[in-house]
């Protein structure tokens, strides 16, 4: 799949909300459409015959997911620095079968890494170790993803909240605490959620990776994980876990959800985090995990589409509602502020007397706005009024669709608001009296027989 054949804005969302590892991630955009032949060529021309992708159908808690397994080729792979990944990439731009796109996306998450597992172990970045297997299972891994990105396109994308997992497991250097260090730094400026609460006759599944995806290390040390999880329940009243009493619905820890590849990757690749955008999804992707457990799909999931581009004409069936308290402003100035605010792109903006604490009058200020222009138009509102600030809640409303058309009356242009009901029938036609005045004070005559002749011009149109 080439991405010169999608359009030049392609988003995509991460769904990280059961964790995330770089095979769970390769796999969903696999899933998604991405050609694994090609993902394994582009693996070959860096490091030939050293590894090799299989993939297979599997049902994660119900759900049929795609899993992509890293089949190591070399007995005694060599060990490999961040300095030397970063040459070994950079020494292969130009070559027609690398494009200089992954090689730019696996520079950046590498690069991620590195500077997260140096700083865990206080050494600097290019001298972190990515030792034997795991050097190819993290290459494999970051360059297959970046690859498979590429195919589909993306060009911008959003992560959900990242699952990180809870409780401690056993590592080369000890018991540790999820998430384990590298995760943890990867992770900063990013929401995550560890463990959750229970009802208190619920049931807790862990579904932690069983896939042992190692960690980098600086100065020869080795610290790929052991998943020895420490027991995960929670059923009715409290219980005793590791010699302590848990309290009721409370899960004493779910395991490593997250790995430093998987993370690196949703940070390399995810520009915000927050909700799914709007988007009208064509591809969808599941990428699974090695662990299965029942009730809880151990997945990433991948969806990626195109921008739903809002008519500016359409009035949408949801909108935030914009209001202030306001007892200090002149009355004279009211009526700009509102005009601005139309003019601005509100859809409606309107005034209620009110009566604050010591009997003060004031007034609030409403503003109904588009989902995604509240910024502006809060701004506008805040630096008219002098307002320190803006209450803001979303607003669902059913509406009629609505239309403009133009009459003309005694040569002056018109716009006639024309709504229609949902099986389109056309319920009314109203002339827009911004423009009703206006050809009043042209024409010399009252607005009373302007807003009659164009009402009358609009019922004509009609019947024409």
């Amino acid at each position: 799949m080439d991405s010169a054949s999608h359009p030049s804005s392609r988003p995509a969302y991460i769904d990280a909300t059961a964790g995330i590892a770089g095979d769970m991630l390769l796999a969903a955009l696999i899933d998604a459409g991405a050609d694994l032949s090609a993902v394994q060529r582009v693996l070959d021309a860096l490091i030939p015959d050293s590894v090799r992708f299989v993939r297979s159908w599997v049902d994660r808690g119900g759900q049929r997911a795609v899993k992509v397994d890293v089949e190591v080729l070399v007995e005694d792979p060599p060990h490999r620095t961040w300095a030397s990944i970063r040459e070994m990439l950079e020494q292969a731009r130009g070559r027609e079968d690398v494009p200089a796109r992954t090689l730019d996306l696996a520079l950046g998450v590498f690069g991620r890494l590195a500077e997260a597992e140096g700083a865990t172990h206080g050494v600097p970045a290019d001298e972190v170790h990515f030792h034997e297997v795991g050097a190819l299972d993290s290459l494999a891994d970051v360059i297959g993803a970046c690859e498979a990105w590429r195919q589909l396109g993306i060009t911008e994308a959003t992560g959900s909240v990242l699952a990180v997992g809870s409780g401690r497991i056993r590592a080369a250097h000890g018991d540790i605490p999820v998430p384990v260090p590298a995760v943890a730094r990867l992770a900063l400026g990013w929401p995550t959620v560890a463990g959750e609460l229970l009802p208190a006759r619920g049931h807790w599944h862990s579904h932690a990776h069983s896939h042992d995806h190692p960690h980098s290390h600086g100065h020869g040390e080795g610290h790929s994980h052991s998943h020895d999880h420490l027991p995960a329940h929670a059923q009715g009243g409290p219980h005793e876990h590791g010699g302590r009493r848990v309290p009721a619905g409370v899960a004493p820890g779910v395991g490593e959800l997250a790995t430093p590849t998987g993370v690196a990757l949703l940070r390399g690749l995810a520009a915000t985090a927050g909700p799914q955008p709007m988007l009208v999804t064509e591809a969808l992707g599941v990428g699974a995990g090695t662990k299965d457990t029942p009730g809880r799909p151990n997945v990433v999931r991948v969806l990626v589409g195109r921008k739903l581009t809002p008519d500016a004409h359409a009035t949408p069936t949801a909108a935030l509602q914009l209001e202030a308290n306001v007892d200090d402003l002149d009355p004279r100035l009211w009526p700009r502020v509102v005009e601005e605010l139309l003019e601005d792109g509100a859809l409606d903006a309107w005034l209620v007397p009110i009566s604050m604490k010591h009997g003060r009058p004031a007034v609030t200020i409403h503003a109904l706005v588009r989902e995604g222009s509240e910024d502006a138009a809060a701004a506008l509102l805040m630096d008219r009024t002098g307002s320190l600030g803006v209450r803001m809640h979303r607003v669902e409303r059913i509406i009629r669709t609505r239309e403009f058309t133009e009459v003309e009356v005694r040569g002056q242009r018109i716009a006639v608001k024309v709504a229609r009901d949902q099986d389109g029938t056309v319920v009314r036609r109203e002339p827009e009296f911004r423009d009703v005045a206006a050809a009043a004070r042209a024409l010399g005559i009252s607005e009373r027989v302007m807003l009659d002749l164009a009402r009358a011009a609009a019922s004509g149109a009609a019947d024409a």
